[in-house]
């Protein structure tokens, strides 16, 4: 049984609302009544009864109550305990975020951060996957997160989710790909696109994916800035392929459109990043840690749409020299 669904519960029956608990948990109210129902599923009978005020526990759920609160103090004695028995964390930490990445997790993971560790200093910086690389060879920062890593021998690689690509265009445009939701690989070939130079991993990516299938791509700007490339598509002068999650506040403004593709679709995939020298260093080893337990609270909610987590067993990378 997760203890995460347990937690959740425990919160919504605390709080007598779904509202006000996925306020408290910062996560969307579908994602917290989907966690919950799973739960109840898998108990196979309700927890909670809901009416027009909220919520009231069944007999079942109050007992299951307790002994959420029972290991909740269990797990929270349990880091107390490892924290006594470990010199605190601190000093500096950097961590290298892509533009999109950044923006949904870089928040939460610099206030979880500053309330759990907070003799740590998170130096958080922003790059394309491309230049993420760079600063780790050059050990100007410490972990990286990157899109479509390329194993390159001397560092450690583990893919944590991966996102579905979209065809991304101006507001309620319908001139060139008709009013489907989804649209095929080939339905891309003669648009004007613009995207990142190479080696920029996600340009990489969608002219194998085109080579695969023998589209010809029609790129009219090469744009290294994902907000640049934004400001243009939304003004009209070309089409962009990027995550869903991308441009998912864009599109409920109504400044952009978005196409999934589909047949196949266009996974792009964010990994953990770091060299094999800075595995043993406590505080890089611990923000890694952080940050796969972050991505897998938002992964797959309305807060990270479009993004299913990897398996650990899958994270092995095997090392190729270059």
């Amino acid at each position: 049984m997760d203890s995460r669904k347990l937690g959740y519960f425990a919160s919504v029956a605390r709080a007598g609302s779904f509202s006000r608990a996925a306020e408290e948990l910062r996560i969307a109210q579908p994602a917290l009544s989907r966690r919950i129902r799973e739960l109840e599923d898998e108990l196979g009978q309700p927890l909670l009864v809901r009416h027009g005020r909220g919520v009231r526990l069944t007999a079942l759920g109050a007992s299951v109550l307790q002994r959420a609160e029972e290991i909740e103090h269990l797990l929270a004695q349990i880091k107390t305990d490892a924290r006594q028995d470990r010199p605190a964390l601190r000093g500096t930490v950097s961590l290298g975020l892509p533009p999109a990445a950044g923006l949904l997790l870089g928040p939460p993971l610099a206030a979880h951060m500053a309330q759990a560790y907070p003799e740590i200093v998170l130096n958080l910086r922003e790059g394309v996957s491309s230049l993420i690389h760079e600063w780790l060879a050059e050990k100007r920062i410490d972990v990286g997160l990157v899109y479509n890593a390329m194993p390159v021998d001397g560092f450690r690689i583990v893919p944590l989710l991966r996102e579905r690509m979209v065809l991304v265009g101006p507001p309620g445009d319908t001139r060139k790909i008709g009013e489907t939701p989804e649209i095929r690989i080939k339905d891309i070939a003669g648009l004007p696109l613009i995207m990142p130079s190479l080696p920029h991993n996600n340009r990489r990516v969608l002219e194998q994916a085109a080579a695969r299938h023998e589209v010809r791509l029609a790129i009219r700007s090469e744009v290294d800035s994902v907000a640049l490339t934004k400001a243009m598509v939304r003004v009209g002068q070309g089409y962009t392929i990027l995550t869903h999650a991308s441009v998912q506040a864009e599109v409920a403004r109504g400044e952009l459109s978005r196409r999934a593709i589909d047949n196949p679709p266009i996974l792009a995939t964010l990994a953990l990043i770091m060299r094999q020298s800075t595995l043993a260093e406590p505080l890089a080893r611990q923000l890694g840690a952080e940050i796969e337990g972050l991505l897998a609270g938002l992964c797959g909610t309305e807060a990270w749409p479009g993004a299913t987590l990897i398996p650990p067993v899958q994270a092995a990378t095997p090392k190729r020299r270059r």
